[in-house]
């Protein structure tokens, strides 16, 4: 290993390089292989994580807890009701405390200010399980999808992401491919587009790597040749449901359908989601947003025929979580 991973924070992937990035890829399909035939190693024995989720999950949980365990770690669960966590205790004092009684500690909240920190006071090794602005665990899982299903050179992959440009896996997904030299693209109406400071660091990024950035508005600039589409929900954790009827306004000519699909011109191109997906009505959500709007009853921002046809390989890239955060659990603790 010619460079040191030990004791690193994982918090939106701005201070990792591309031999960082690729390490962890590599290190998390050689744990993936491990773990299918059985050659699990348990190089985590001894340590305990702590796992502060202030917002809901199922995968991000769900992968931080097997990961641990499958290396010999222990974990404890902290949610909103069981600790003092922004009640009777700041962020501060809590990364004080749980510093001295934790090998390391993952957040999953809302502002990036949080996360980070809390790795300025915990004094042990933090990772981001998503905030606001960035979900850097998840843009390892999918990279690591994206090189299972494309026999392509990672500089030669091209991706977009479709619907709110602004929001953490937009975030996310620009950062990554600039680091990585992907030919990334974010297809956004003018309105949900990163921020221009997002964008003049990421194109410094693509400058070194070779990535290509393309942030358009034009359905077929965006997805012509693509190898993969992704989205995400148009509305996020947090915000009101009135949000719900400008977001559709805006971003309905920008849903990923049967259409949009078969505009990338690539009998090969794949479909990714970091769920919970909206693709129909069989949630208390999207029930809720079909009976307002009956035109989204076959789904929001991906419809149901794409979302259960074969170019759909978000359950891969959900099991990818566990795989990649294992990489990164056992690179920083190990």
């Amino acid at each position: 290993m010619p460079f040191n991973l030990q004791n690193r924070d994982l918090l939106s992937l701005v201070h990792h390089s591309e031999r960082d990035l690729i390490y962890l890829l590599d290190l998390a399909r050689d744990l993936k292989r491990a773990k299918y035939s059985g050659a699990i190693r348990h190089s985590l024995a001894g340590k305990n994580i702590a796992l502060i989720f202030e917002k809901t999950s199922t995968r991000t949980r769900c992968a931080f807890e097997v990961a641990a365990y499958d290396e010999g770690a222990h974990v404890t669960y902290i949610d909103p009701t069981s600790s003092q966590i922004g009640h009777k205790e700041s962020m501060k004092d809590t990364a004080r405390v749980l510093g001295r009684m934790y090998d390391a500690i993952e957040y999953r909240g809302a502002g990036q200010e949080i996360v980070d920190e809390l790795a300025k006071y915990a004094g042990v090794p933090v990772f981001n399980g998503l905030t606001d602005e960035y979900h850097p665990t998840q843009m390892l899982a999918d990279v690591l999808t994206m090189t299972e299903h494309c026999s392509k050179p990672l500089h030669q992959i091209s991706y977009v992401f479709v619907g709110d440009g602004r929001n953490n896996m937009g975030n996310s997904l620009l950062l990554v491919g600039s680091k990585l030299g992907m030919d990334v693209r974010i297809l956004a109406p003018k309105e949900l587009q990163p921020t221009a400071d997002l964008v003049k660091m990421c194109e410094a990024f693509a400058k070194e790597s070779g990535a290509r950035i393309t942030i358009t508005d034009d359905v077929k600039k965006g997805v012509k040749g693509v190898d993969f589409i992704h989205t995400d929900v148009w509305v996020s954790m947090g915000e009101p449901i009135e949000s719900w009827g400008e977001r559709i306004k805006l971003l309905m000519p920008y849903q990923v359908n049967a259409e949009l699909v078969a505009a990338a011109d690539n009998p090969r191109v794949r479909f990714m989601h970091c769920l919970p997906a909206f693709h129909n009505s069989e949630t208390k959500v999207g029930a809720k947003i079909a009976a307002q709007y009956p035109e989204l009853t076959n789904g929001i921002e991906v419809t149901d025929d794409v979302f259960e046809s074969p170019v759909n390989i978000c359950f891969e890239q959900a099991e990818n979580r566990m795989h990649t955060i294992k990489a990164v659990l056992v690179s920083s603790l190990a």
